[in-house]
């Protein structure tokens, strides 16, 4: 896969994405990184890519004919998707990034200022996705978050295919607490399920606190979670 970024600040992301997981992944070619700057195809002596909105409204936006061609240029093969990422998009989640890591490639449009002139997303975007309920100064840290999520989810790239499994969100579930050593800190014991050797009894009380948990935490994906037979009991 490769995955995009359309930014005025493209040493910003690239430099991100050299480190940790995502830099190892790229390291062992299972997935290449590039980035576009909409500056470089604007032509005029301060190489200007923003003005102000028609409709005498405050703040200025990013012209949609340098992030059209920024796209363009990075040539996104027929099935790739073209994501903006912006406050009034659909709320991103784990399912999405799975949607997304199916594709051949990924381009993430980073926003910046008041946003971009909404014709560039009607002529190359197929998606428009959000973090949350809430404003940044630009897209790039929402662009690399979505990229983390999609990437990890390609083989190879995470060493356990198990500990996918075992996500948040992967099930519809928030996802248990976890413990290593020592067996105890500060008076706090490690539970004794998870010490007593038996995997099935460990992996009973898990799913018990994974349900307990998105309950408490996130009743609306308790509502939405896929239950297995017996989870009902592991409540009482």
């Amino acid at each position: 896969m490769r995955v995009g970024f359309v930014t005025l600040f493209p040493e910003m992301v690239l430099g991100a994405l050299r480190h940790g997981v995502l830099g190892r992944a790229a390291e062992r070619g299972l997935v290449s990184y590039a980035a576009a700057d909409p500056r470089d195809f604007v032509y005029d002596r301060h190489r200007t890519v923003d003005d102000r909105p028609f409709g005498g409204f405050d703040g200025m936006l990013i012209k949609a004919d340098p992030v059209v061609a920024a796209v363009r240029w990075l040539r996104p093969p027929h099935g790739a998707a073209v994501v903006f990422t912006d406050p009034t998009g659909d709320r991103f989640d784990q399912r999405a990034a799975e949607e997304l890591s199916r594709r051949p490639e990924v381009v993430f449009v980073c926003g910046r200022y008041e946003g971009i002139d909404d014709r560039a997303r009607l002529l190359v975007g197929t998606h428009t996705f959000s973090l949350g309920d809430f404003v940044l100064t630009g897209g790039e840290i929402p662009a690399l978050a979505m990229a983390d999520a999609v990437v990890r989810l390609l083989p190879g790239v995470v060493g356990s295919e198990g500990s996918l499994r075992q996500d948040s969100h992967q099930d519809g579930l928030l996802s248990a607490p976890q413990y290593t050593r020592p067996r105890e800190i500060e008076g706090l014991a490690v539970p004794d399920e998870l010490l007593s050797g038996d995997h099935r009894a460990a992996k009973r009380w898990q799913r018990a606190q994974a349900l307990r948990l998105t309950r408490e935490r996130r009743p609306d994906l308790f509502c939405r979670a896929r239950l297995e037979k017996g989870d009902l009991d592991l409540l009482q």
